[in-house]
């Protein structure tokens, strides 16, 4: 297809001709998100100022049947982001004013360019902070935010996204505007609200969001035990949780992501570990302290031979660096990796990561293991060197890497999203029936499918053939649960 001739002036008109980029080798620009291996080049890309422009360009498009695509700062990691060839990109970078910041009922009303960081930055003089802290923070927006549930590693103890957003304006795909929820922390009725967040844009375009900020703890404690074996502080995450204590965070880094982290952070891990948990724990002081003596004592008797705290931020700020940046760290060794997102229960952790390493050695390609212990929230990097032709099987071992957490009674995702990257990866979790449900949810709000189309949801255009039959999860298998 290709745009009608007047799109792009009407375009133009309703937003300004600087803000509508058409040139074919600028907007190739916008032709991926973080999943690079996804690519396509959109006819156009609009930049809109607020909610009543992006309502304008959406019923331009819905008028003539163009898709869309709704963008933030582009660091999605499942291709949620990806174009549409010959539709339009509507990139909402320019929309970034914090708009109210309400302390007394600790709520933050921001447009969806605004970053992550920027929302703890306008509450945090007065002792309140943002708790979803994905490992892009300093650019990601929360418009992405919202489009993925994005977690982080402190969402442990303080939830998801979904968990501190209590309103929003959506654009739905044919142009009208609608409000959900506002400033209390429940609504009644239906909650169409958390149906959109995660809903990775193919429900509409939020434009302003009301996010829940919360006070600062007293204390705040980061230890770091180091062990010989993931087995062993694999062992070390459950137990914890097993004591009764709820840390603000655990993570686990492997052998390559240390070796990495430290190259590029220097952050001082110690030498000889094969794994390390990075446990934060916060709150009142006198149970801080309870609790991290509880940590240092679980993790030695389960092998850790090193476990310490940080003396001062500036550790602390080193520790969590080397976690936080282990993803580009990962240049350091390797010419290029491939990120998977799949979540198992925490209790499977030693027997997924043995089975990770085996198919590691099956395939000839180096997995690192850099994740959130916590929640089971695995991130494997498969390292691979693109100019080698080593792309297909590093995508064929990240999906068996996948199936591996299903077969371990997981899930999909635990914060990128399904986007285009697993959309062909959902009838191994979902019956023919759920995708039917989750079809017609989505055609409720966009009978015209024009809205961020091919994502999510498998289509034979995607994954070459029809999605073929449910296949028993094991949550059924082991007798714990059944459809219904």
């Amino acid at each position: 297809m290709s745009l009608p001739p007047t799109l792009v002036p009407e375009l133009e008109s309703l937003v300004g001709a600087e803000h509508v980029i058409s040139d074919p080798e600028q907007v190739r620009v916008y032709d991926c998100d973080g999943l690079t291996g996804w690519r396509a080049t959109p006819a156009a890309v609009v930049l809109p100022r607020s909610t009543g422009e992006v309502q304008a360009v959406v019923r331009a498009c819905a008028r003539d049947h163009v898709p869309f695509v709704a963008r933030g700062a582009g660091t999605g990691l499942s291709g949620g982001a990806l174009p549409v060839a010959e539709g339009i990109v509507i990139a909402l970078t320019r929309m970034n004013d914090v708009l109210e910041v309400d302390l007394d009922s600790q709520r933050v009303v921001v447009q969806p360019g605004v970053t992550n960081l920027e929302v703890t930055a306008a509450v945090e003089a007065d002792g309140l902070f943002y708790a979803p802290d994905p490992s892009s923070q300093q650019v990601c927006t929360i418009g992405g935010n919202v489009a993925e549930n994005s977690g982080g590693a402190h969402c442990l103890k303080n939830g998801f996204t979904v968990n501190h957003v209590t309103g929003l304006t959506l654009v739905l795909p044919d142009g009208d505007v609608v409000s959900l929820g506002g400033k209390a922390l429940d609504e009644d009725g239906p909650d169409v609200l958390g149906l959109v967040v995660g809903s990775e844009g193919t429900l509409g375009i939020v434009t302003e969001i009301t996010l829940r900020v919360v006070r600062a703890p007293e204390t705040v404690t980061t230890m770091l035990a180091a062990f010989r074996s993931l087995d062993a502080a694999g062992e070390a995450c459950s137990s914890v949780i097993a004591a009764g204590i709820t840390p603000a965070a655990i993570e686990m880094m492997d052998r390559l992501t240390i070796e990495a982290a430290e190259q590029a952070f220097h952050p001082g891990y110690p030498e000889g570990a094969n794994a390390v948990l990075l446990v934060e724990l916060d709150g009142a002081t006198a149970q801080v302290e309870h609790d991290a003596h509880a940590v240092d004592e679980l993790c030695r008797s389960l092998g850790a031979f090193e476990v310490r705290i940080a003396r001062d931020a500036e550790e602390r700020r080193l520790l969590w660096l080397g976690r936080k940046g282990a993803f580009p760290a990962m240049g350091r060794i390797s010419p290029d990796y491939y990120v998977q997102d799949g979540v198992v229960p925490r209790t499977r952790l030693p027997e997924v990561l043995r089975r990770i390493e085996e198919l590691s050695h099956e395939r000839g390609l180096r997995v690192g293991n850099v994740f959130h212990a916590g929640d089971g929230n695995l991130h494997p990097l498969v390292l691979y060197d693109a100019a080698a032709g080593e792309t297909e099987r590093a995508k064929a071992l990240a999906d068996a890497i996948l199936e591996a957490c299903l077969d371990a009674g997981g899930s999909l995702t635990g914060e990128h999203g399904i986007g285009v990257d697993k959309a062909c990866a959902m009838p191994g979790m979902f019956s023919e029936r759920d995708l039917e449900v989750f079809a017609r949810i989505r055609a409720a709000f966009d009978p015209l499918g024009l809205a961020n189309p091919g994502k999510v949801l498998p289509t034979p255009r995607l994954c070459g053939e029809v999605p073929g039959p449910y296949r028993r999860h094991a949550i059924e298998r082991m007798g714990l649960g059944e459809r219904f």
